[in-house]
């Protein structure tokens, strides 16, 4: 009978017969899958070579437009995986200088910025049927590093198309609309290389130039955007200068263990300073308007401990101007808890104005569910004080300039820096120590950062860094001096200040809160002509 149940041995014998069939299927969609996989690893690794140290920028076009050939024509689940296998080789290149902290950090933290590549992907594969898909595909990469800057805890910028970019055609590009007009238009180049490749495979075997035609089109087109950029004026006029020094004075060895002995990493600094005292007063050297130090100069909290408060006064009354110090801080009323700070020291008055660290790295500078957490991850006691956030932007007046004092990753974060120019910064000052990842290639991907931030905003940017790299960039995004790594060293220089702000710092998020949102409408479109294709073939089969 019908409703009879089916008898336990013939209910196992089906299950049994099952299992080789889903097996082989399974066996053949591997086989199918596996060139198109092994190829976005092989561009997924391509993507990282774009990156610093490696400065393979062209590789970020090439990248792009592989990954919109993959996805293309494909279902959201099959782009998915693509953007997967694509985006999770990308960040181990990327990342691989968190290996300091422990590879499992890498692969973790891999995995979860990968994620998002995964959506990438999918949104994709989804929009690839639409007209002037290369369009949506530019946008969608926008909407991606829009989230990925954003979530979770904040987010974490690194990796964005436009860091790859910070010396390519497409740079000026960043005057205009700040880093997601950037990455707009390397997405938008790559996908219409990946339009022209397209067209001209499907012409194979078919001669005519009129068949050629899309292909020619879509070629141009990447060139003309392309050009475009390459064509956009950098405004750099000075409205004033200043003499600064930057004063790096190195640490005892890379690594989680870089601080040594206490109040060494302060005596490099102070040394440093009066070497240059020395030599001012000699005449072997001009004597600056300011001197810049770099994060955690004082490895000490001078408020707390008078032997840093001494050693620090020591030396800016030594060079007798103005000096920015980095230090951590103790939190007056809330125990546990530092500020990142950068304060102003004056030779006469001593330490006066600051600026707290706004966005402190999470498990990195405090650790989110501290408590649950450091139950089941014990390398967390490492960081065994949290970073307490400031709560206002870092424009400081170090003696004749007004300087916008922006923390180590806080140069990756478009808000901070933004908000910080927008206040009244003439000139930016990145105060970083990058002692961690020394000699891991992540002091080159900051750097790169900086030289954006220039173009950007239109203003001189100078990174301190303890161990290096320190570095002045000109408002073109130039690099005119560079100290090396784990060198002891000064960086004497005459910056350009600014008060015209660019189009880029009057426009702020907009650009990027437009893309991101045409990307959105762009899969939402995909989505209803998906409905719309599968309503009619019901149709057609009744």
């Amino acid at each position: 009978m019908p409703g009879d149940p089916v008898p336990p041995a013939e209910a196992g014998s089906a299950a049994a017969a099952t299992r080789p069939g889903r097996a082989r299927r399974c066996a053949a969609l591997a086989r199918r899958e596996a060139p198109r996989t092994g190829l976005a690893v092989v561009f997924g690794v391509a993507l990282g070579l774009a990156f610093p140290p490696y400065d393979l920028w062209p590789l970020s076009l090439v990248a792009v437009a592989a990954l919109s050939l993959l996805a293309r024509g494909r279902t959201a689940r099959q782009g998915a995986w693509t953007g997967l296998v694509f985006g999770l080789p990308f960040f181990l290149i990327l990342l691989k200088w968190l290996h300091v902290v422990g590879w499992d950090a890498v692969v973790g933290l891999s995995i979860a910025e990968a994620l998002f590549m995964t959506v990438l992907g999918a949104a994709l594969a989804a929009t690839s049927r639409l007209p002037a898909w290369p369009l949506w595909a530019a946008c969608l990469w926008v909407a991606q590093e829009w989230a990925r800057d954003r979530l979770p805890l904040g987010g974490f910028p690194w990796g964005r198309l436009a860091f790859a970019n910070t010396a390519s055609p497409f740079t000026p590009l960043a005057a205009l609309g700040g880093a997601p007009l950037v990455t707009f238009a390397v997405a938008l180049t790559g996908a219409l290389l990946a339009a022209g490749a397209a067209a001209l495979w499907r012409l194979r075997g078919k001669g005519g130039l009129r068949r050629a035609l899309p292909a020619l089109e879509a070629f141009g087109l990447a060139g003309a955007v392309a050009l475009a950029g390459a064509l956009v004026p950098v405004p750099t006029k000075a409205d004033d200068t200043v003499d600064i020094a930057v004063v790096q004075g190195n640490v005892q060895q890379p690594g989680m263990d870089f601080l040594g002995r206490p109040m060494r990493i302060l005596d490099n600094h102070a040394t440093a300073t009066e070497k240059l005292a020395a030599d001012i007063e000699a005449g072997r050297a001009k004597k600056p308007d300011l001197v810049i130090w770099p994060e955690n100069s004082s490895d000490l909290d001078p408020f707390q401990y008078p032997q840093a408060y001494d050693r620090i006064d020591e030396a800016v009354k030594a060079i007798g101007v103005p000096v920015l110090v980095g230090a951590l801080v103790d939190h007056p009323s809330k125990e546990g808890y530092v500020f990142n700070e950068g304060i102003v020291w004056d030779p006469k008055k001593g330490p006066g104005a600051s600026y707290t660290k706004q966005h402190p790295v999470p498990f990195g500078e405090y650790v989110p569910f501290r408590e649950q957490l450091s139950k089941i991850i014990t390398r967390f006691q490492r960081v065994p004080r949290d970073f307490y956030p400031g709560d206002h932007t870092g424009v400081l007046n170090v003696g004749p300039a007004r300087l916008g004092d922006v923390i180590c990753f806080e140069v990756a974060y478009d808000e901070i820096v933004h908000d910080t120019v927008k206040a009244g910064a003439r000139a930016l000052v990145i105060q970083t120590n990058n002692a961690t990842y020394g000699r891991t290639g992540q002091p080159e991907q900051q750097l790169a950062m900086s030289r954006l931030r220039a173009v950007e905003h239109g203003r001189a940017v100078v990174t301190a860094a303890t161990s290096g790299i320190s570095a002045v960039v000109a408002p073109d995004g130039t690099i005119t001096h560079r100290i090396p790594e784990f060198t002891q060293g000064v960086v004497s220089a005459r910056i350009p200040l600014r008060d015209e702000t660019t189009l880029a710092d009057r426009v702020g998020a907009a650009p990027e809160w437009a893309l991101a949102i045409v990307g959105l409408l762009s899969c939402a479109a995909a989505l209803a002509v998906g409905r719309r294709g599968r309503t009619k073939d019901e149709k057609g089969q009744q």
